[in-house]
């Protein structure tokens, strides 16, 4: 039979006992920015801001995000920076093969294809990175292409992602998509038009995002070439 100490012995106090700790760790780092693009008829444009940070800190105010991968397309990436680097590195020596092997630069969907599959690729352990792609056509129609991390494709007219996509967007849905609108007229947009847009939901973000800022970097597609523009935000 038990004895008395046995059955009357002190049950150890479970709440001053630590357990186990959890250490949490993520190889990714979110370093900001946002993205725009916008098609018309005979052109595309791409901006993003050029802001590089982490957190609080900002790393750079003059740090583009935009990758000119052949004359008429242009790659615009924000989130983790070391991927955009890595990413951006394999598509350009991809490009170059296809270059060597064919004798002419990748078109734009075809682009926007072998992207979609190099992110599946990674699919198990994916970019982190928010990617727009702007260009034209085999046509010379603008077109712009979004993904999501594992590479969905979409084509569209107008996107915008990064830190500031979700303020961007219901912006883009008014002034350029028209959503919900009646007795307007839904003709394709002038350049000029949907270069003043980009310019104004960009200020716009920069009011409400501290990821976003400083200035702009512009690509204007066309089929006479990509020019360069840049515009200035705040940089508080």
């Amino acid at each position: 039979m038990a004895t008395y100490e046995q059955n009357n012995r002190t049950l150890p106090d479970y709440h001053t006992i630590s357990g186990p700790k959890q250490i949490y760790f993520s190889p990714y780092a979110d370093n900001g920015g946002s993205i725009v693009a916008i098609a018309g008829d005979d052109y595309a444009i791409i901006g993003c801001d050029t802001r590089l940070s982490s957190g609080f800190s900002i790393y750079t105010r003059e740090q583009s995000k935009l990758f000119r991968l052949s004359t008429s397309t242009v790659l615009g990436c924000s989130g983790c920076w070391c991927d955009t680097l890595t990413l951006t590195r394999v598509l350009e020596a991809r490009l170059k093969m296809y270059l060597h092997e064919h004798h002419k630069q990748m078109s734009t969907p075809a682009v926007a294809q072998m992207l979609s599959t190099m992110l599946y690729y990674k699919r198990f352990f994916p970019y982190y990175i928010s990617n727009i792609l702007a260009g034209l056509d085999i046509d010379g129609k603008g077109c712009v292409y979004s993904y999501d991390p594992i590479g969905h494709c979409e084509r569209t007219m107008y996107r915008a992602g990064g830190s500031a996509g979700a303020l961007l967007q219901p912006l883009l849905d008014n002034q350029i998509g028209l959503k919900n609108m009646e007795n307007v007229s839904k003709d394709p947009i002038p350049l000029e038009r949907a270069l003043a847009v980009l310019k104004d939901v960009f200020i716009s973000a920069a009011e409400r995002d501290i990821y976003t800022g400083d200035s702009i970097f512009i690509n204007i597609i066309t089929k006479d070439g990509i020019k360069e523009e840049k515009f200035m935000l705040r940089r508080d």
